[in-house]
């Protein structure tokens, strides 16, 4: 059963997302304070946590900053904060989602399963060591070596590498991968990612022009395949 823990001040939300998630099968835990929440997260460890911004007592950045030493789940901001800048700093400080109120419980459910998904998709492939018929990915490591031999990444170049071996043999979206490697404020600087992954398999493909692994959907995103 995946664990919901819901951190909001306001009883109304926390009732509805307490009925709507247990009514489809979620083990829900509630918190109405930013202290209260990080107690009841050590106590349960959730799969997945619903925070709202606004808590009386600690900042929710403060709380998710928290979390984010030591739990992998995956967050989901819900705050009546509308503004690009908290949006911002909420996505920078380790949420995977915001949605803002009020919301649809549909769209929220959809987006609830959808951090779920992705989360255990990332513990499914989560293999230290990734080899293709080119070169290996040594994730743990964060080491790159080609026919034996240790290849220079700049922090960039790797940070671009390291989400597609993560995601491998799965779609990964332009607007996905520049958010997660450059920021939120990058989200549509496409340009970016041509420039790195044509250094990336000028490094790594045995024919950089017609790339086995490091391949592009055109309009869509990228891809590793092994």
């Amino acid at each position: 059963m995946t664990r919901v823990l819901v951190i909001d001040d306001e009883p109304q939300i926390l009732r509805a997302l307490r009925i709507n998630l247990s009514v489809r099968g979620y083990e829900v835990h509630t918190a109405a304070t930013g202290a209260e929440a990080l107690k009841v997260a050590a106590e349960h460890k959730p799969d997945v946590v619903v925070l709202d911004l606004g808590l009386p007592d600690i900042s929710g950045i403060d709380v998710l900053e928290g979390l984010r030493g030591w739990l992998s789940a995956p967050v989901i901001v819900l705050s009546a904060r509308t503004d690009s800048s908290d949006k911002v700093e909420a996505l920078d400080a380790g949420a995977d989602d915001y949605v803002t109120k009020p919301f649809g419980m549909d769209e929220f459910l959809a987006r609830l399963r959808a951090a779920v998904r992705r989360a255990d998709a990332s513990d499914d492939t989560d293999q230290p060591v990734v080899e293709t018929d080119s070169f290996t990915v040594d994730l743990a490591a964060k080491l790159v070596t080609k026919h034996g031999v240790e290849v220079h990444l700049t922090p960039t170049e790797w940070g671009m590498l390291e989400m597609l071996v993560r995601n491998r043999g799965k779609l990964v979206g332009r607007e996905e991968l520049l958010k997660e490697v450059w920021g939120p404020a990058y989200a549509k600087e496409t340009h970016y990612l041509r420039v790195y992954l044509a250094q990336l398999r000028r490094k790594l493909e045995d024919d950089p022009s017609n790339p086995r692994h490091l391949i592009t959907e055109t309009g869509m995103g990228y891809r590793f395949a092994q």
